[in-house]
């Protein structure tokens, strides 16, 4: 099972990493199908900030955070980790995790249609 992070405003990614207080969580098992199943769960953070989302990360065992800017630090504390980052995204959540799932996903991709 893969477990990705996606720090959240509104039904966008959220801007920036560390002022998100909302966490979607989403649990991917491939089965036989090309997307497998897909659980997704909201977490509200006490307070935004980036050392939460980390240890929040770190606690859930996530192998993948998806955001738009992240400082170098607290990136560099994420892959250090294991976490991969996939960084300077922007857009409606819906999009970037479909762009995820169909492998499509990479840092700098801007998904907000014109």
């Amino acid at each position: 099972m893969e477990k990705v992070l996606i720090p959240l405003m509104d039904n966008d990614l959220a801007p920036r990493f560390d002022l998100a207080n909302e966490v979607m969580m989403i649990s991917i098992t491939r089965e036989t199908s090309a997307m497998g199943r897909i659980e997704e769960k909201v977490e509200v953070l006490d307070t935004p900030s980036s050392e939460a989302m980390c240890r929040l990360a770190v606690a859930e065992s996530v192998q993948t955070v998806i955001c738009a800017g992240i400082e170098k630090e607290f990136y560099d504390f994420l892959e250090w980790k294991g976490i991969r980052v996939i960084d300077d995204i922007c857009g409606p959540v819906d999009v970037i995790l479909e762009a995820f799932l169909g492998g499509r996903l990479t840092p700098g991709q801007i998904y907000y249609r014109t």
